[in-house]
Formats: structure tokens, C-alpha cells, sequence
């Protein structure tokens, strides 16, 4: 076969397109579809070699938006270059344009997720550092990826010419319908958003909310499930808790601590003197204690009243009351040896004698 006899049989049609143009065509798509994914991988090669030492900033965001480019996006790209060189009919120009489009967008979707997922667990990373807290995070990431997708759908729908505004009007319409049937589970998802944009409480805190006491087990996206100190698992709306008032425990840095004591009033003067000092004494001892102050506050019924302040440092309830038994049992001891006695309530009987009659003189 000579040269002569290649071209004329390059100049042979197949759908309207000589022989050449569809192997220029498919070179190029091969060509293309073989130095995306290289280059890919290449760069992304590079990105994790630069973020293994410090695995924050933009080069990382840049790194998850790569890893997040999917393979058939590549084709897509691929295609769309190779089908340049090619003459196709409107028809079939019109659904490769809407195949594209579907796909460009869906991969915007990826980005945006991907996007989204590196923020949350940035954050997760900064403020939580990896505890167990980082659940309420998830409530934010689930809504964040809904509104994305929402999102690219609707421009998918703009670029395809569709007049998206009659149909939000009509979702508009239709979803306060929805809301107003369903007004409750919103209540519920809104207050689980506000609860992981504010986090007022986290997954291990302890919390007292009403008459309610016990520890976070789960933040939901429409309940919270707290463990008693009774041992039941207590199941609460979050919209039931943000309406309460609540008192969260563990974000305490220090615990203050009141010490009250009945001293009888037989006690010796000079012992009544020392009491504030040998109370003070008494609570320096502990490592983790901060003296604040102890005084002969008042004179009560049956007893002189004593009264001390300290905190105990950290928030733990187990120590704060080991700490206060320490204190008691050394207090305990010092009175014993230097006879200080506590005082308490007693009844006493008072009898009361009858007046002697003098006996009667005879008339």
C-alpha cells in the first residue's frame, strides 16, 4: 500500500467525519486521557511530600481538591478536547454538551464536599483536638454537604436552561407545607445546627439541665443522649435543651468548696483563737487547694459557727470530693488531740419540782 492509497483512504467518511479526523480524534483522547491522571498523581505526589511536615494551609486544601478529582472527570476532559476535531449533528452535539455539563457539575459537587469535609476536620483538629466532641461537628458537616449539592444541582439545572425560579417558588410553597407538618423534626435539626455552631456542651461534659444530671453519650440531629449517675441513659430533644437552662460542669477550671463547723461553747477561749489558723493549716496541706479564707463567723442556738472558703483546682467531682474528705479526716484528727469538741443539737428535760403543801390546821 503506498502513500497515495493511506490517504485516500484517510479521506474516507464515518459519520461525517473523514478517517483522519476520528484517529486524530482518538489519539488525542488517549494522549489526554494518559497525562491527566499522571500529571494527577504526580502533583498530588509532590502536595503530600510538602504536607507530611505540617499538615495544614492552603497546600493541603490544594492537596484534598486534587485527591478529590475523580477519574471520569478526567475522561470528560478527555473527550471534550478529542470531540474539538470533530464535526458531529446538533442532536448529538446537544447530549454530549449535556453529558458534560452533568458531569463538570457533579464534580463542583466533589470539590465543594471535599471543600467542606477539610474545613470541619480542620476545625475538629484546632479547637477539639481529636475528643470525642467533635460529633457536633458532624451536624454541621452533614447540613454543609446538603446545601452543596442543593446548590450545584440548581446551577446544573441553570446551564441546561431551566428556569429555576418557578420551580424555588414552588418548592417555597411546598416546603412551608412540609414545615408546618414536620415543624418539630426542624425544630429539633435547627437546634442541633445552633448547638454544634455554639457548643455550649460536648460529648463527655457533664451536665445537670432541669432535674436531669448526667454525661453526654451522643449529640444527635434531632436528640441528645445523656447517662445518669443512676446508670439509665436519658434520651432529650435539643430543642428541649436549648429551652432549659443548663449547667455544664466540666469546662470548670476550679471548684469552690464551703466548710462549715459547730463548735460547742464549752470550747476554751485561746482553742475558739486558733480555730481559723488550724482550719487553714488543715486545708494548705492539700497540693491542689487554693486557701481562700476561714473566720468565727456568728454565734449560733446551740453552737459557734466557723466558716472557711476554698477551691479545689480542675473540675473533677471524684477529686474535688477526695480532697474535702482529706480535709475533714485531718480536721478530724487535729480536734481530737487538741480537744475541740463539735457541737450538736440536744433536747434537754427540765423537771420541775412540785411546791411542798403545808398541811392543814384543824379548825
Amino acid at each position: 500500500m503506498n502513500i497515495e492509497s493511506i490517504r485516500e483512504l484517510g479521506r474516507i467518511e464515518y459519520f461525517g467525519n473523514e478517517l483522519s479526523a476520528w484517529a486524530s480524534a482518538l489519539l488525542l483522547f488517549a494522549l489526554w486521557f494518559t497525562v491527566l491522571p499522571i500529571a494527577r498523581a504526580f502533583i498530588a505526589r509532590r502536595l503530600r511530600k510538602r504536607t507530611g511536615e505540617d499538615p495544614t494551609g492552603y497546600l493541603l486544601l490544594l492537596r484534598t481538591l486534587l485527591e478529590a478529582t475523580t477519574r471520569i472527570f478526567m475522561i470528560a476532559i478527555a473527550a471534550y478536547l478529542a470531540m474539538r476535531w470533530l464535526e458531529v449533528p446538533e442532536r448529538l452535539d446537544r447530549i454530549i454538551n449535556t453529558t458534560l455539563l452533568v458531569i463538570f457539575w457533579w464534580q463542583v459537587g466533589h470539590w465543594a464536599s471535599a471543600a467542606v469535609r477539610y474545613t470541619i476536620d480542620a476545625r475538629r483538629g484546632h479547637e477539639l483536638s481529636g475528643s470525642e466532641g467533635a460529633a457536633s461537628l458532624n451536624i454541621l458537616r452533614f447540613v454543609a454537604l446538603l446545601v452543596v449539592w442543593i446548590v450545584a444541582f440548581l446551577m446544573l439545572l441553570t446551564n441546561l436552561g431551566v428556569e429555576i425560579m418557578p420551580l424555588v417558588a414552588g418548592l417555597g410553597i411546598g416546603g412551608i407545607a412540609i414545615a408546618l407538618a414536620v415543624q418539630n423534626v426542624l425544630g429539633d435539626l435547627f437546634a442541633s445546627l445552633s448547638i454544634a455552631l455554639d457548643k455550649p456542651f460536648r460529648v463527655g461534659d457533664a451536665l445537670a439541665i432541669g432535674d436531669e444530671k448526667g454525661t453526654v453519650e451522643q449529640i444527635g440531629i434531632k436528640s441528645t443522649r445523656l447517662r445518669s449517675i443512676t446508670g439509665e441513659q436519658i434520651v432529650m430533644s435539643n430543642s428541649d435543651i436549648l429551652k432549659s437552662r443548663l449547667r455544664n460542669y466540666s469546662p470548670l477550671s476550679e471548684r469552690r468548696a464551703e466548710l462549715q463547723l459547730r463548735i460547742a461553747y464549752e470550747t476554751p477561749r485561746h482553742l475558739i483563737k486558733e480555730l481559723p489558723k488550724i482550719i487553714e493549716t488543715a486545708i494548705r496541706a492539700e497540693t491542689n487547694v487554693r486557701f481562700e479564707r476561714a473566720h468565727f463567723a456568728r454565734y449560733g442556738d446551740y453552737a459557734l459557727l466557723f466558716e472557711a472558703i476554698y477551691f479545689v483546682e480542675g473540675g473533677d467531682y471524684t477529686v474535688y470530693m477526695d480532697t474535702q474528705q482529706s480535709i475533714n479526716l485531718r480536721l478530724l484528727d487535729v480536734f481530737a488531740d487538741r480537744g475541740i469538741t463539735l457541737a450538736y443539737p440536744t433536747q434537754r428535760s427540765l423537771s420541775i419540782a412540785a411546791p411542798a403543801v403545808a398541811p392543814s390546821e384543824p379548825a
